[in-house]
């Protein structure tokens, strides 16, 4: 699969859309190789769409996704009105916090998957150790 993936971005004559799907596929690899999520301390990963941003923290053991948290959740509906900019990230971060806590999980790997430590991203890193979550 890692091939085909870097097959398909060598190729000149793909749209533009399908060359960045593709090299953000190949950051996001590159940063999973180092980047692992246990029992002890599981991995908490970050994806961004342009309306909406999702938390979730998984354990790579098990392969288990043990809280997630997004701005389409209702509770974030109470809160906050889009989940597209930098606000509506760290009420993302806030949330998948209290959750982790409230299950016991206090210490994390943060998986940045591939996106830029920068904005919305950073936001939700902030607000989530601001609530007490260790990285």
């Amino acid at each position: 699969m890692i091939f085909l993936e870097v097959l398909c971005c060598e190729f000149g004559d793909m749209d533009k859309t399908k060359l960045k799907n593709c090299r953000w596929q190949r950051r996001k690899n590159r940063v999973r190789k180092h980047v692992y999520g246990s029992a002890d301390q599981p991995r908490l990963t970050v994806f961004r769409s342009l309306r909406h941003m999702y938390a979730q923290i998984v354990d790579d053991d098990n392969g288990v996704t043990l809280v997630s948290a997004s701005s389409m959740a209702k509770e974030f509906g109470e809160e906050q009105t889009s989940g597209g900019n930098v606000a509506g990230a760290a009420a993302v971060g806030g949330q998948i916090a209290k959750k982790a806590m409230a299950v016991g999980i206090c210490q994390v790997v943060f998986d940045r998957n591939g996106y830029q430590y920068h904005g919305r991203v950073k936001a939700l890193a902030d607000a989530s150790r601001k609530a007490g979550l260790k990285f």
